[in-house]
């Protein structure tokens, strides 16, 4: 499954600073738009398996788990 997300990148004095508006923590930053792009997939994984992580401690408590939820 392939998803887009929005990811928003500034000038902020010499350092670009990046953050993805759907996914609250995947922030980044770096000298260069190509060094911002780059930690954004470092970023995004990070935060997803930390959510994985934070998620499978939780599933004691879960009844029913459906995973055809689509976004569009």
């Amino acid at each position: 499954m392939q998803r887009e997300f929005t990811s928003v990148i500034e000038k902020r004095g010499n350092w670009y600073i990046g953050y993805v508006e759907e996914l609250p923590g995947v922030n980044t930053q770096g000298r260069t738009l190509k060094e911002v792009r780059e930690n954004f997939k470092e970023a995004l994984y990070l935060i997803m398996e930390s959510n994985r992580d934070l998620a499978a401690k939780s599933q004691a408590n879960v009844l029913h788990q459906d995973s055809s939820l689509r976004s569009e």
